[in-house]
Order: C-alpha cells, then structure tokens, then sequence
C-alpha cells in the first residue's frame, strides 16, 4: 500500500528535498507540493492525501493553523509537523490543533519517513527532546487575546496602529502588552514578543 503525502513548505529547497527523500521510499508518494498555508486545504482536498507535513512558519497561514483547518476541511488526513525550530509551544499548540507528530527537520531521512508511516498507523510521533522541553516550559502564561497583541506588536507598529488592526481601543491594547510584558518577564514589548516568540506562545 502507498501512502500518499501532502508537502507544506514556504522554503522551495527544503520542500524539493524532502519530497527526494521520501519519493524514494517503495511505500510513500508525495502527490502535491505546496508554499503556503492558505494552500492546503485546496491541495488536501485536491490531491487526497493520506498524511500532510506542515512547516510550521509559513506565510499565509503557519502550519498549527493549517493543522487545524484539515482537521476540520479534510478530516481524513493525519498531519506531522516538519520544523526548523523545535520550540517547546509550538509542539503543545500542535498537537492542541489535531497533528499527530512533530519532528525536527533534521531528522535522519529513515526516521521521518518512519514517522510517516507510524502517523499514518494512527501513532503519536514527537520528537522526545522536544516533548521533555514542552514538560519543564510548561503551558503560555499569555491570554489569546495578550498573544494577538504581541503578534501585531512584533511588525513594529505603534499602539494605535495594533489597536486599528485589532479592532481594539488603544487603552485596551495598553494594557494587553503590559500584562503580556509582566508575564514574560520582559522590559519592553520587543522583548516580550521575542521571548514569547522563543518559547512557541506565538
């Protein structure tokens, strides 16, 4: 039996070579090839796949949100994260959006293809480092709302400028980054972004 593959990649010569390598095991086919994340589900439900390896930090949509748009657009189709940065929150957020593993990208080739197959099973696949960081970080001490302001914080705006893009008052927005600077320990919102981003909170 062929597994069929979805790849999601922003980075055109990690995707070319990730679909090399796994083309080239007997059992697995990757059928579509896509750079973004607002890209999925149409090739998800194009091409049928029976497993999707989502990038998390994609334009359009990141993978956690993709992640969790197939699981409702295509439920049939189980999903691996495949990520350059193996940050502790972004593998809770995954898992919490419907992917069944997280491996780091520089995975030895045999073992995500292994990881492939053990997803498509039915298994849970994390990458065990990541998953004993994930225990000790613990969950985001920030609210959605605290983590939508430090996002719009990150594009370098100013307070009106988030609180236009948020729909919020400026006051509000105020208040958001200093109870998200106090949670972070941080001195400044950079800061705090940066180390939320750090952690996987964003």
């Amino acid at each position: 039996m062929t597994i069929r593959l979805l790849l999601a990649d922003d980075q055109a010569l990690v995707r070319g070579a990730l679909a090399a390598l796994l083309d080239l095991e007997p059992d697995l086919e990757v059928v579509s090839e896509v750079g973004r994340g607002d890209e999925v589900i149409d090739a998800a439900k194009s091409a049928r796949p029976d497993v999707a390896l989502l990038d998390v930090e994609m334009p359009g949509l990141d993978g956690i949100e993709a992640a969790a748009a197939l699981r409702t657009a295509v439920p049939g189709v189980r999903v691996l994260m495949v990520t350059t940065f193996g940050r502790p929150g972004y593998l809770r957020r995954a898992m919490e959006a419907g992917a069944a593993g997280f491996v780091v990208k520089d995975t030895p080739a045999t073992q995500l293809a292994d990881a492939v197959r053990r997803v498509h099973q039915g298994l849970r696949v994390v990458d065990p480092s990541l998953a004993a960081e994930t225990l000790v970080a613990g969950t985001s001490p920030l609210t959605g709302r605290e983590s939508d302001v430090l996002r719009a914080a990150r594009e370098g705006g100013t307070v009106a400028d988030i609180a236009k893009e948020l729909h919020l008052s400026e006051g509000t927005v105020r208040n958001h980054l200093s109870a998200a600077i106090g949670k972070t320990g941080a001195r400044t919102r950079a800061e705090a972004a940066r180390i939320a981003l750090d952690n996987g909170w964003l």
